[in-house]
Order: C-alpha cells, then structure tokens, then sequence
C-alpha cells in the first residue's frame, strides 16, 4: 500500500515551511481485467452452493432426527449422553464430552469466522454464502424484467451498463423471473429437509412421490414461505434479519483498518458523468442498494462483493487516473474515512 505523500517543504529556508495536506494512502489500481473479481466470486458461490447440496448427501454435515445424532466428515458424531444415560460414564466424563464435542467447537469456529469478519469484512455474505448467490441471481434477472433489482426500488437503474453500453428492460424476463425464485425455494425447502432427515429417504421419496404427510407439509410450506422471501424481501433479509451478517458487521465496524472499499474524494467530480445523463457507475450495481462511495458506518451490510470497484473501474477505463474506488486495508482503511462527509444512504 502506498504511504502518504511527503509533505513540500518551501524552497526559500528563511520561510516557514506550511504543513501539507493530508493525503489519503490510496493506492493506485492495478488493472484487473474485464470482471475477473467476479469471475473469481461466482466461481467461489457456485463452489459453495454446491458443497451447501451435497453436504449432507455425502454426511459432511447433518443431524439426523430418526437416528438422534450428527454427521460431520463422514463419521458419527455424538456427544456421549447415551452412555451417560445407560450409567456406562459419570457426569463429570458427561459434561466433559459435551464440553469437548460441542461447545470447544463451536467457540473456535465463531472465533475464526469473527477474526476473518474483523479483517476483511462480511466476505462469507459476498463469496460464500448460497442466501446471497440467490439474491444476486433473482436480482439480476427482475432487473431485466423490470428495470429494477427488487419490487421496492422506486426509480428503474441507469440505462447503461458500467461501461457505457445500453441495455433496456424485457417484460418477457417476468416469465423467468418467478419460476426462478420458486424453484430455488423449493430447492432449499428440500435441501433442509436432507439436513435433519437421511437424504437417501427424502430424494428417494421424491422421486418416487412417496412423501409422508410431514414432508410434503414440510416442503410445502418452506417453499411458499421462501417463494415470499425471494421474489420480496431478498437483500431486506440480508441487511436487517440475518444473525450471521449482523455478527460480521459488528466484527467489520470494530476493526478501523479492516478491508473497506475506499473512495478518492478529491475526484468525485469523475463520478458524476461517468455514465450518460450524469448518472454513476457504481451507484447502480450494489446488491444490498447501498452507496459504495459512503462513509463505513453507513455500509454496515457491505459484502466486499467488489461490484462498485469494477463497476468504477469499467467507467474509468479511459482515465489516465485510473478508477476511484478500490478495496484498501491498514493504515489507508482508516485515513480513507478522515474528512468523508455522510451521503444519504439509498
């Protein structure tokens, strides 16, 4: 990371040098080619999502509620309460099991997750998480069936992609739309199912339409319930109802020199025709309808999905200057919030 610029001292000694301005470390992009971040992240979200349906297909992680224990890595795993209650072990050896094969792991796997959020942000939200690769994936597609990327957005997006091309809404897309996001909640109605049932029983009693009364109720409801939370309320989910983001966040807003997307202010004037119609790049992209060019506190939810940067950087293609957003950490996180002044959040 670049350090801040030396300050100039006047050439006359009998003058007394004035302080130089602050300058705030950012360093120059380098360039990274024509979306490679999100090549890089959709690659990662397909990954995952893969691993999210599979997992307990092939007992990587599961509970069990007919067998009464989990999975985990293709082994049983039990906290050693039968042999508590068969009299086979005391309560000391009892609690110590429970300690060792429940809580120690628990507390080591929160305290990683949090010290990654701490560094670099909510990046399970943004490259992991299948939530969000929903999100995105019906966002993507309500936009061009709607010009918009939820039902909530009050102005249509710019008509113009970050590089400058236009594009134009479809209502045609609507016929993809909703199918979409019902079969990714049946998707998931059925992929929680495997994860407290044996998955051999549920995708066999699928495929051979023998589910049970509880099942079908199961799914049925699931896949309405997530019908409603996709097609509505996606990223309201993300930004105001999900533990696991807010815990992120928290850690993120902790860490002044954690990974945030910094902004060269001195050149806003860039931002504002960087699109036809004076419109900016990067205010268009955001999955979770912020304001990429905003102070930290108000891109609470941010996740470092990196979108704004190339977003900024397919605009600013043409500029000597280079882009005015990328992602900065240390010294140059913490100078890059020095002077902002709050925008109002979207």
């Amino acid at each position: 990371m670049n350090a801040p610029l030396p300050s100039l001292l006047s050439a006359n000694p009998d003058v007394e040098a004035k302080p130089a301005r602050r300058v705030i470390p950012i360093a120059s992009a380098k360039p990274m080619g024509h979306n490679r971040t999100q090549k890089k992240r959709i690659a990662f979200q397909i990954a995952f999502f893969t691993l999210f349906i599979l997992a307990p297909v092939f007992d990587i992680l599961r509970y069990d509620l007919a067998a009464g224990h989990a999975w985990l890595l293709g082994m049983e795993w039990r906290l050693g309460m039968d042999d508590f209650l068969a009299g086979r072990i005391g309560a000391l050896e009892a609690g110590a099991n429970v300690m060792l094969r429940l809580f120690v792991p628990i507390v080591v796997g929160a305290a990683a997750f949090l010290w990654v959020s701490w560094k670099w942000g909510r990046l399970y939200c943004g490259w992991l998480c299948p939530h969000f690769s929903v999100v995105e994936t019906i966002n993507k597609l309500m936009q061009k069936a709607s010009g918009k990327p939820s039902v909530w957005v009050k102005e249509p997006l710019p008509p113009w992609k970050a590089d400058g091309t236009p594009w134009r809404a479809d209502a045609r897309w609507w016929l993809v739309v909703v199918p979409a996001a019902v079969f990714f909640a049946f998707l998931w109605a059925v992929v929680f199912l495997t994860y407290l049932l044996p998955p051999a029983e549920i995708y066999g009693n699928l495929f051979g339409g023998e589910l049970t009364r509880n099942q079908t109720i199961f799914l049925t409801a699931g896949t309405a319930v997530l019908s409603i939370e996709f097609l509505f309320a996606r990223h309201l989910f993300c930004r105001y109802a999900c533990a696991v983001g807010l815990f992120q966040s928290l850690a993120w807003m902790g860490n002044r020199k954690a990974m945030v997307v910094g902004f060269q202010r001195k050149r806003a004037a860039d931002c504002a025709n960087c699109l036809p119609d004076r419109q900016s790049a990067c205010d268009a992209v955001c999955p979770m309808r912020l304001t990429p060019r905003n102070i930290k506190r108000l891109m609470f939810t941010c996740t470092q999905c990196a979108q704004c940067v190339e977003a900024c950087e397919q605009s600013q293609r043409d500029n000597p200057q280079g882009p005015l957003l990328q992602w900065v950490s240390n010294e140059a996180a913490r100078q890059n919030e020095a002077g902002f002044r709050s925008g109002k959040e979207r």
